[in-house]
């Protein structure tokens, strides 16, 4: 068994959170909420959704009981953890007047450190992607990058798939090889609830050292690897291979139209799609005159106002917008940072209104091509 692996009991789950407190992290893990399960503060294992599962199909999220204890049978949060590294509404800079001129006045809030518990392997594949877009370039995203640097990764597995889930198809899950710091299986047999930990940094084997744990058996590396398997094998929905090249070769096709008379433009599969970055900016003053401040806020290329330039919107029908993000989504994003721009969690599919699929929508753009 290698040292990076053991066995923690459900009893002793709270010591992970506890340890993570003392280290000055916020642990952010999922809960239910309104009805659904998203990711927010919590103090310890009793925040999380016990015995509480969801289903999922196009259009459609509930939630359900599970029957059992566990704490992770959920699949996905509703929302991802986009908005705690890469704000909504995030104020960049203000300034004062200082005599005949201004004075720009330096945000002294240092960025929270966050403790990330319950990390689907999609979610974390979707923030190894933001890393390309907001810190792999010449000019890094200096508030992302700090809140980024700060964080704890404790990535959860799946063991079964939802209805949306296609991971498995992107190679984005549903298990994952690097990039957490920690990485937890929850096994519930008979009347063992355990969770079968591995670290996968320094930071992660510390905090494994320090707290209650067995070593692992065969039988419990078996079963983290068998749900492992379920969780892929359950899902019922895949992305067409070669999608990038076929997108960049109809971006003329007649599906566009058909999909605009269903797409209602709401942009819902923009603000849940955790890679997703549009943004606008807005500019403010007091009623004084004295003091300014700009204000980054997500955006989304579904609204018609985003491509607007002098003369009017670049984009201004429905089928374009839609091409829009689809292909950038699943062409030109991957031109752009080397990797596609989702990580098949669903999502998109799940708060469409109308329950447009992403997987279907290429499928019948390969099929008219």
């Amino acid at each position: 068994m290698p040292d990076s692996q053991a066995v923690i009991d459900r009893k002793d789950l709270g010591a992970m959170f506890a340890l993570l407190a003392e280290e000055g992290y916020q642990p952010v893990a999922p809960r239910v909420h309104d009805g659904a399960v998203l990711y927010a503060p919590v103090s310890g294992p009793d925040d999380l959704p016990k015995g509480i599962g969801d289903e999922e199909e196009g259009g459609h999220y509930r939630l359900t009981e599970r029957g059992d204890a566990k704490l992770f049978g959920h699949t996905k949060p509703v929302q991802g953890l986009k908005a705690h590294l890469y704000p909504a509404r995030q104020k960049l800079w203000s300034a004062e007047r200082a005599g005949h001129g201004f004075r720009i006045v330096k945000d002294q809030d240092p960025a929270p450190r966050y403790a990330f518990i319950g990390v689907r392997a999609c979610e974390l594949s979707a923030m190894l992607i933001q890393d390309k877009v907001f810190e792999g370039g010449p000019y890094a995203d200096k508030g992302y990058a700090e809140r980024r640097r700060n964080c704890f990764l404790v990535v959860v597995t799946c063991d079964h798939a939802g209805a949306a889930c296609f991971c498995a198809s992107q190679q984005t899950g549903p298990d994952v090889s690097e990039g957490y710091d920690l990485k937890l299986a929850e096994i519930i047999d008979g009347g063992r609830h355990v969770f079968l930990a591995e670290a996968g940094s320094e930071k992660g084997r510390a905090l494994l050292d320090r707290l209650p744990r067995q070593a692992a058996s065969e039988a419990d590396l078996k079963a983290a690897s068998d749900q492992r398997q379920a969780a892929a094998a359950g899902q019922k929905r895949a992305m067409i291979s070669g999608v990038a090249e076929l997108l960049a070769a109809q971006l003329e096709s007649r599906h566009w139209e058909d999909v605009a008379k269903r797409c209602m433009s709401c942009g819902n599969c923009t603000m849940v799609c955790p890679t997703c970055f549009c943004s606008t900016m807005e500019d403010a003053t007091d009623l004084s005159g004295l003091k300014a401040e700009r204000t980054r806020k997500w955006d989304s290329c579904f609204s018609i106002d985003y491509s607007y330039i002098h003369g009017g919107s670049v984009r201004n029908s429905g089928a374009s917008r839609y091409r829009q993000w689809m292909t950038h989504k699943l062409s030109h994003w991957v031109k752009q940072f080397g990797v596609s721009g989702c990580v098949g969690c669903g999502r998109c599919i799940i708060w469409c209104p109308v329950g447009i699929d992403i997987t279907a929508e290429a499928k019948a753009i390969l099929k008219g091509a």
